[in-house]
């Protein structure tokens, strides 16, 4: 996140309405852009391209695939982007810029590896199985792949500070996406499923890239030295922890109602639920400001209390380390309470115009009812993961790692609960599982703000680790001296 705080702050240090909607903007397309871009570009190609004309089951499987391409491609990333992110930082503190591509290749090969070993078989079954043409599986899988690139891709270029030229690759490679569609389409004349989803591998492919490509031209010198990034795996695995099962904790919920009455099987290989994964879609883009406005709050506000923070604890008196830790905190509260403020009244006006427009718009009455709960859950998860960032600001993985696992399991198992609930109390789960989490974080907070001196100054140890025999715990022999003065 740090880097568009001076940004923002220039633009909303003139505090006019005008400035307001830049910054506002400005932070929505650092932050929520690409995904609304990818959003768009579908909608446009399935309007271009007569979407609605195909069958039911064309259309669901087409939505399927891009279901799935976009939640596994983020699972098998999770397990990475943060430990990843966590050495890129240090070594660019560091000024060690020739340590991030050997990390920038090791990571990608660990990345492919696992994404293949779930896309692979899911592949063969879905053709061999399912009955599925191997082309429209092959598009399949190389968009799967490719989006796993983006995703990896990302990590380099925000740790970069370069959101804008995130947000810019998007838009061009769903511009070409687009366009490549109403070729293929009108002028190839390929069939309208195979059309968007060829467009969509080929604008996945352009992003990743041209990321690739800017990540490469930023750092060029390359040393080889591959052993340090597999280390920081074994001594940060929490982060590993924390972020995967923050990931899954997104969409098991979804996974367990698969498994209802109300799911969907596709050419026995995709399973959905579309009265519930549409509200829970729905509930997502209702509290996602809360992102935009976390981040920006964050950049402006609380960094730099932090940052006077640190600057104490390297250089200053011990009275100026209290006053700043004590700002720091207030600002943190502040910053959690207008969150919570700023979100609630934006989730209510939200939530109302779906509720009174949505129906005119087709939505069915069941998937509204399904929306209420969610939004509720969605609300208290994305303040969650502010409490997590928060987490990660003071290096506390541990209460990190546990506010994840919490969340998970909770709302895995109150999901499991909610099955068995009227179809408006279907997200109890998430729910459940936000508050858990966000209890935890809290606590874990609370923890560290009473205990931040201990966490700063009484970590590390004064000899410098090394392998090798362990020397003898005894140092002084009492009776032996004794002995001797006798």
């Amino acid at each position: 996140m740090a880097g568009i705080g001076e940004k923002l702050t220039r633009i909303f240090e003139k505090d006019t309405v005008t400035t307001n909607l830049i910054g506002f903007g400005y932070s929505a397309t650092s932050t929520v852009a690409p995904m609304f871009v990818v959003i768009l570009n579908i909608v446009l190609m399935q309007h271009f391209l007569g979407f609605s004309k195909l069958g039911f089951v064309e259309r669901e499987l087409f939505s399927c695939t891009v279901l799935y391409i976009f939640i596994f491609a983020l699972l098998t990333a999770s397990p990475f982007n943060s430990v990843l992110s966590k050495y890129v930082s240090d070594v660019i503190y560091e000024e060690r810029y020739e340590d991030i591509r050997p990390c920038y290749y090791l990571g990608l090969l660990m990345n492919i590896l696992l994404s293949c070993l779930l896309g692979i078989p899911f592949c063969l079954w879905e053709h061999f199985v399912g009955k599925v043409d191997v082309f429209y599986v092959f598009i399949g899988y190389c968009g799967y792949i490719s989006l796993v690139l983006v995703f990896y891709s990302m990590i380099y270029l925000s740790i970069a500070k370069d959101y804008e030229k995130i947000s810019l690759f998007f838009f061009l490679g769903m511009l070409e996406a687009f366009l490549l569609s109403l070729f293929l389409r009108y002028i190839m004349h390929w069939g309208i499923r195979e059309s968007m989803l060829f467009a969509l591998m080929t604008g996945f492919f352009l992003i990743a890239f041209l990321e690739s490509a800017v990540v490469k031209r930023y750092f060029i010198n390359n040393s080889n030295r591959y052993r340090s990034v597999l280390r920081y795996f074994r001594k940060y695995w929490k982060l590993v922890v924390s972020n995967f099962f923050y990931n899954l904790g997104l969409y098991i919920h979804n996974f367990v109602f698969w498994t209802t009455e109300m799911k969907l099987v596709l050419v026995k290989s995709f399973v959905c639920n579309q009265p519930y994964d549409m509200a829970t879609c729905l509930a997502m883009f209702t509290n996602l400001s809360a992102t935009v406005i976390f981040i920006t709050r964050v950049e402006m506000h609380f960094h730099d209390k932090y940052k006077r923070y640190s600057e104490a604890v390297i250089g200053g008196k011990g009275a100026d380390i209290d006053t700043a830790k004590k700002e720091m905190f207030r600002q943190l509260s502040a910053e959690l309470v207008n969150l919570v403020r700023i979100q609630f009244i934006i989730t209510t006006v939200i939530y109302l115009a779906c509720v009174v427009l949505l129906p005119r718009a087709g939505i069915s009455s069941l998937t509204l009812r399904i929306y209420s709960c969610l939004t509720a859950g969605y609300f208290m998860l994305f303040l969650m993961y502010s409490e997590i960032i928060f987490l990660y600001y003071f290096n506390d993985l541990t209460g990190a790692a546990i506010t994840s696992l919490s969340f998970c399991l909770v709302t895995f198992v109150g999901s499991i609960f909610s099955t068995h609930l009227p179809e408006l109390w279907y997200g109890m789960g998430v729910v459940l599982g936000a508050f858990t989490g966000w209890t935890v974080a809290y606590i874990r907070l609370r923890y560290m703000e009473r205990h931040l001196d201990a966490h700063i100054f009484c970590k590390g140890s004064i000899l410098k680790p090394g392998m090798g025999t362990r020397p003898p715990g005894k140092v002084y022999d009492v009776s032996a001296q004794s002995g001797k003065e006798a």
